[in-house]
């Protein structure tokens, strides 16, 4: 029987893969990539008893993958926070899902581990936007301030390291991270041994600074575009530049879009966090388009579709709580 761990390269991926081989350790295969590579579990090459955990992965954009999975005989374990669409009934699938927007994916993990490597799901709950659940999770840590802003800062760089349109453009390759990640128990001993982590705390405080500097694209009470220029810094700081914008200015929606090589933009959308339409909502009003309530994606919008999208987003987005006409 081989095992395979299939995970979002990003900081609620890794987080929650580290909490699960903490509690249940084994060797597996491991299948990850990039942030907008999302169809994951296409490239698994399992066997029939062979055993497949997928971690913060929308079902919904697996369900084929899936489905071929369970009907060859291999067992499923499934944990995520993302849309999901109906899931399969089927006697080798064990999903853990919940896409209310009210956890992420390493505070599910937390749950079914029973809170054992907790640390590792506030790391994961920074890096994935979810701060007031990283507080509530390290309230019984006996954490001083110190240390939770470093987990902060931890959780941060991992989710900003995920994203690029190739790992050519990212400081070090999402499985790379992921077997550095994996040497250590504590989250704060991996900062201190790694020299990698710094490298990329550096590399994301630049490319946030170019980001921030920038004007708006398209500015409504609602709604908030960026627009960004052709350069891989800019596929980097995406997903970081929606976040900061976010906290900033949770009453408002944000897209950030960045060109891609070979043509399109990818987009990173946060809605406001006072109801109307979800982030999942509109994206998925796109080809490509995903994600959780408060925050998704869209893989590669048509470089014709720039205008749509925008008139759609500030339409979507009208008033400054959230809510359309």
């Amino acid at each position: 029987m081989t095992r395979h761990d299939v995970f979002n390269g990003d900081a609620d991926g890794i987080c929650a893969l580290r909490q699960l081989r903490l509690a249940q350790p084994a060797e597996a295969v491991l299948v990850t990539g990039m942030k907008h590579e999302i169809a994951l579990l296409g490239r698994v090459r399992a066997d029939p008893g062979d055993e497949v955990t997928v971690l913060d992965l929308s079902l919904d954009r697996n369900r084929t993958a899936l489905s071929a999975l369970l009907a060859r005989g291999v067992r499923v374990r499934y944990f995520d926070h993302h849309y999901a669409g109906e899931v399969p009934d089927h006697p080798g699938l064990e999903a853990t899902l919940d896409a209310s927007g009210a956890a992420c994916t390493s505070e599910l993990v937390d749950r079914y581990v029973g809170g054992r490597f907790r640390a590792w799901a506030v790391v994961g709950a920074f890096g994935d936007n979810f701060p007031a659940a990283a507080a509530r999770l390290a309230l019984g840590l006996d954490l001083d301030a110190g240390r939770l802003e470093r987990l902060r800062e931890l959780g941060e760089c991992l989710n900003y390291n995920a994203y690029g349109a190739s790992e050519a453009e990212v400081v070090i390759a999402p499985e790379q991270l992921y077997r550095i990640v994996s040497r250590y128990e504590d989250p704060v001993a991996l900062i201190e041994g790694e020299p990698v982590i710094a490298h990329i705390a550096r590399e994301r405080r630049a490319d946030l600074e170019r980001a921030m500097a920038l004007p708006a694209w398209r500015s409504t009470v609602g709604a908030e575009i960026h627009l960004l220029p052709d350069e891989p810094w800019s596929r980097r700081a995406l997903g970081a530049l929606a976040n900061r914008h976010a906290l900033g200015e949770p009453h408002r929606a944000h897209a950030v879009l960045a060109p891609l090589p070979g043509g399109g933009y990818a987009a990173s959308v946060r809605s406001p966090r006072t109801g109307g339409i979800t982030a999942e909502g509109f994206c998925r009003l796109f080809p490509g388009g995903g994600g959780r309530a408060t925050a998704a994606g869209i893989e590669r919008l048509d470089a014709a579709q720039l205008e749509e999208f925008a008139g759609a987003f500030t339409r979507a987005f009208v008033n400054p709580n959230g809510r359309t006409p």
